[in-house]
């Protein structure tokens, strides 16, 4: 009998870089990326299509994407914060577009300087035009569980939005444990609530470690049926929108605590460690997760 396949996205050439201070240009960046496509990472989110003044890691989006045309199978992603940037994505040639709604209100303003109605019908207005132009299509829900602004979010936004961005035409809804707040116990409700409204192949869970407990939070997602998660190389990452959001769930970390429970993710998990040191090097700064040391051995 197979192991069954969990689906590992690997975020860290934007969500981990996004908010560093050492700024790698687009030709270390698809470096990153080449060594992550060479570990046999199922997909990688790669790119922001957002103005470079707002965001400075994120200039060069479309040498990103146009360095990309082979990339083996693997899943190559994009994020686009508004109908300019879905256009400027599609023209490089952008094969997934991914939206980042946020739950409140606040974080939306902060985010992007849009309210939440705003954003959520910018969002499926780019889902719509994406699934015209026959592109695959990915949406999160920022900050599902809580909002650094706002508090505890209650779930019946979460599954509003989730249904209207699923009608709009995303094909995957990500939800988004933006600060890192969330409990294995109101993951597991959350996920559940939406698996019992929503088919859970769509389902997808993106987790911090702020608080030690992210690896806890996909088991409680795999409980649930989720098969697929964001991660980061090293444990990058934090939203610079987001006041206390720590690095990203290390991708290293989820390989291997996913390997040891009997799943398949495809990962060569021997040459994770050396893209923990290729990251730290050109970032002169310490990274790697839990598992980073006892991989080295």
């Amino acid at each position: 009998m197979s192991a069954e396949f969990v689906f590992v996205n690997e975020v860290g050439p934007r969500d981990g870089l996004q908010n560093q201070k050492t700024i790698l240009g687009s030709d270390k960046r698809l470096q990153l990326i080449h060594q992550l496509i060479d570990a046999n990472i199922p997909g990688i989110e790669v790119a922001s299509f957002v103005n470079p003044k707002a965001v400075p890691a994120m200039a060069g989006a479309n040498e990103i994407v146009q360095g990309l045309e082979k990339s083996n199978g693997c899943e190559i992603s994009v994020l686009v914060p508004n109908m300019k940037g879905f256009e400027l994505a599609s023209k490089a040639g952008a094969q997934v577009i991914t939206v980042v709604p946020s739950a409140t209100e606040t974080m939306n303003q902060k985010n992007i300087n849009m309210s939440l109605d705003e954003t959520i019908a910018s969002s499926c207005n780019i889902l719509k035009s994406a699934k015209e132009s026959n592109l695959q299509t990915r949406a999160y829900v920022s900050v599902a569980w809580e909002c650094p602004y706002e508090g505890k979010v209650d779930a019946s936004i979460v599954l509003k939005m989730t249904e209207r961005l699923l009608t709009a035409g995303a094909d995957e809804i990500i939800l988004a444990d933006t600060i890192g707040a969330a409990n294995p116990s109101s993951v597991g409700h959350l996920f559940n609530l939406c698996v019992n409204e929503f088919d859970q192949e769509v389902l997808s869970g993106h987790f911090h470690d702020t608080r030690a407990m992210a690896l806890a939070n996909v088991c409680a997602a795999l409980s649930e049926g989720i098969r697929k998660f964001d991660s980061c190389i090293g444990g990058l990452g934090g939203c610079p929108f987001a006041p206390g959001a720590a690095g990203n769930l290390a991708t290293e970390d989820l390989a291997n605590m996913l390997s040891q429970m009997g799943y398949d993710t495809k990962i060569d998990l021997n040459k994770l460690p050396e893209i923990v040191a290729f990251c730290s090097n050109e970032l002169n700064a310490p990274l790697g997760g839990r598992m980073t040391a006892w991989l080295s051995k």
